[in-house]
């Protein structure tokens, strides 16, 4: 079974609420599907098993010693990646996509297309189980595609172990990171917190969900710190037919087990925030199963 953890907007306390699921079920295989600011591996600190590289796209290199400064690249390039630097012909990295052209159409061979080769893929266990996590090294791309090596890495890891649940930390947003690390989960879990952007956020995290079918829940934290706005984002969920897992209060013992590399549930396991978080996966885990179990029954039924 595959849970991904998403939030529309960062700060939502996706991450804390993702750890103290992994801390609940045990065993898990963990993925750290935001690969721009992967962090629970501070948290839990996995031991480090295997190590990969990965090269999510390439940039230009210009052999000064080759180069002419003849200026063809500048004209080709689309990108307003080739400069002129103290009369010398440079690349700015930041701007390049590599695409490869200005070092097909320069007549001296002085430009190469190199691997952007610092981000890593990491693997190993942890005190519940087994952990992935990656880091998109700065400037490099392809995050998408870094999202799902991790979750190629973690089902050949849930396989091998024969661990039943798949609990994905996913990215916040809307972008690719995002439909990359939720398609096909078998549910979605959107935590948000009550504040306007967060209410946006949620509408347009939902409207790309929707587009995938998982099981959807919701999840409002810190409700406590705006009664109001808690409320009409429960309006609007009841409205949307979207159900609400449950709501969380702001706890100053959160942020106390982070700073002690602890979830919730390690650090303060009688706490009423850690009793609240295994109601809610209590409800999310029984709801998704009798849903599944009538889908079968369906399904399997003669007409």
């Amino acid at each position: 079974m595959e849970t991904a953890i998403i939030s529309g907007k960062g700060g939502t306390g996706k991450s804390c609420i993702a750890a103290a699921f992994a801390s609940l079920l045990n065993p898990v295989v963990l993925a750290d599907c935001d690969v721009e600011t992967a962090n629970l591996f501070l948290l839990f600190d996995p031991l480090p098993e295997e190590t990969q590289v990965f090269i999510g796209g390439r940039s230009a290199h210009i052999d000064g010693t080759l180069c002419t400064n003849c200026g063809l690249c500048m004209e080709y390039c689309r990108y307003d990646a080739v400069y002129l630097s103290d009369g010398q012909v440079a690349i700015d990295e930041a701007n390049c996509e590599g695409c490869g052209l200005c070092s097909r159409v320069c007549p001296r061979q002085a430009i190469a297309m190199v691997d952007n080769d610092k981000s890593r893929l990491y693997s190993g266990s942890f005190r519940h189980g087994q952990m992935i996590y990656a880091r998109l090294a700065p400037g490099e791309d392809n995050s998408g595609k870094l999202v799902g090596l991790v979750r190629e890495k973690a089902s050949a890891l849930a396989l091998d172990k024969q661990i039943e649940d798949i609990l994905i930390d996913g990215p916040p947003g809307i972008g690719c990171p995002v439909m990359s690390a939720i398609t096909g989960v078998d549910r979605v879990v959107i935590v948000t917190e009550p504040s306007m952007s967060g209410l946006l956020d949620l509408q347009r995290l939902l409207e790309v969900v929707n587009g995938f079918g998982p099981s959807t829940w919701v999840i409002l934290n810190k409700h406590d710190l705006h009664p109001a706005m808690a409320r009409r984002i429960e309006s609007f969920c009841r409205k949307s037919g979207i159900a609400i897992a449950g709501k969380l209060p702001f706890d100053p013992l959160v942020p106390e087990a982070m700073v002690h590399c602890k979830s919730i549930i390690e650090w303060a396991p009688h706490s009423g925030v850690a009793r609240e978080l295994k109601k809610i996966w209590n409800t999310i885990t029984n709801q998704t199963d009798n849903n599944l179990w009538k889908h079968k029954t369906r399904v399997s039924t003669p007409d």
